[in-house]
């Protein structure tokens, strides 16, 4: 009997289909009252797990080819602050950045001069420049020496922002030739060391100095910044704390400054301070209305007009594009100079152009050897 339940299709296991059908039904009937009252539970007395803290984690896009930001740690200076004592720079193979203020001899970074006490007026604010007894100026002791060109045409190249993150500028010295202006900003952390790296490279190097743009709301350059209507000697008061800042530049270009460039009088008593201190004046071009060329010509400052930036649009064709028009106007005017920014496609294509340029008829030089030319 036990033999033919087991084969029997209407049992299995000796129980009978009606009967495992029933218990079926209670089992889904049990599920479901588990549920409502469930639903019941939580109306009645609100989720458990409400009250929980959620975690959600922000995921920022990295874009290949970018340099990662970095944030700027350095102090907000101000007349009579004294910034805490910086932790060690890394080697370059230039002397300690902290002790080219206060230079008893002179100080090279490789075999480029950084530092000469006979170039420096020592002040409460740091290291001001100024011409040596023997009239020797900054601009002409800290410029890179120039070869003759062979009658090539003179293209200078000032590249501005260094100093602001120190693994792009570290990137930058390595990969664009050495013939090519970087612009160190002043508010940057450890700037003297990395002007030591760049000079050791064979860069010559000046200071943007922050000026009054004409939207000051979304263009804040900081308290140092000139301001138009300011008056001469609270401008001056704020050149100095820039130049103060470190050692071995040729001159200063302007950071920002429409407003600021635009008339004689702002302008003027900054011509005549870096006159007076052996400093040259690179113009970035950014100023349409810019007096400064007129204002260096009455004070006899050394002096260089950039035509236009070359990265305005940044993408590789557009400046390759305007790399060109510089190439057009190098060979028009026997010598031209333009701007670009800190910026990985900017460093990569300016470091490609550069290849061939003595090929078709050009040289790059420091900004500098554009005034020395001027001159003749």
């Amino acid at each position: 009997m036990a033999m033919d339940s087991v084969g029997d299709p209407e049992t299995l296991g000796g129980v009978p289909k009606a009967r495992r059908i029933n218990l079926l039904v209670l089992a889904y009937a049990a599920l479901i009252a588990l549920a409502v009252l469930t639903v019941l539970v939580v109306a009645r007395y609100g989720n458990a797990y409400a009250a929980r803290p959620m975690i959600s984690i922000a995921l920022q896009p990295f874009v290949k080819g970018n340099f990662p930001p970095e944030p700027w740690s350095g102090p907000v200076h101000s007349p009579n602050h004294k910034p805490p004592a910086a932790a060690p720079a890394p080697d370059t193979g230039a002397p300690p950045a902290a002790k080219t203020g206060n230079a008893s001899r002179a100080i090279y970074a490789g075999k480029a001069l950084v530092a000469d006490p006979a170039l420096i007026e020592q002040t409460k604010e740091g290291p001001l420049p100024r011409i040596a007894d023997d009239g020797r100026k900054p601009m002409d002791a800290y410029a890179p020496p120039v070869a003759a060109t062979g009658g090539k045409h003179r293209i200078a190249i000032v590249m501005t922002g260094l100093g602001l993150s120190e693994k792009a500028t570290a990137a930058a010295i390595r990969a664009l030739p050495p013939a090519v202006t970087l612009a160190f900003a002043p508010q940057a952390s450890d700037v003297q060391a990395q002007v030591n790296a760049a000079r050791q490279a064979g860069h010559e190097v000046l200071l943007q100095v922050p000026m009054e743009a004409y939207d000051t709301a979304n263009n804040d350059t900081g308290p140092h910044t000139l301001r138009a209507g300011l008056g001469e000697d609270a401008n001056n008061a704020r050149l100095s704390w820039a130049l103060t800042r470190f050692t071995g530049y040729t001159g200063i270009t302007n950071l920002m400054g429409a407003r600021f460039l635009a008339t004689r009088e702002n302008v003027s008593p900054v011509m005549t301070f870096l006159s007076r201190r052996g400093l040259m004046f690179y113009d970035d071009g950014s100023a349409a209305s810019s007096r400064a060329a007129e204002a260096a010509g009455v004070a006899g400052t050394a002096f260089v007009q950039g035509a236009f930036t070359i990265d305005t649009i940044a993408n590789p064709a557009d400046i390759d594009r305007a790399l060109s028009n510089l190439e057009m106007r190098a060979r028009s005017d026997g010598r031209a100079a333009a701007t670009a920014t800190l910026l990985p496609a900017t460093v990569e294509r300016l470091a490609n152009w550069a290849k061939g340029l003595s090929s078709r008829g050009f040289v790059l030089v420091p900004a500098s050897a554009i005034v020395a030319e001027a001159k003749q």
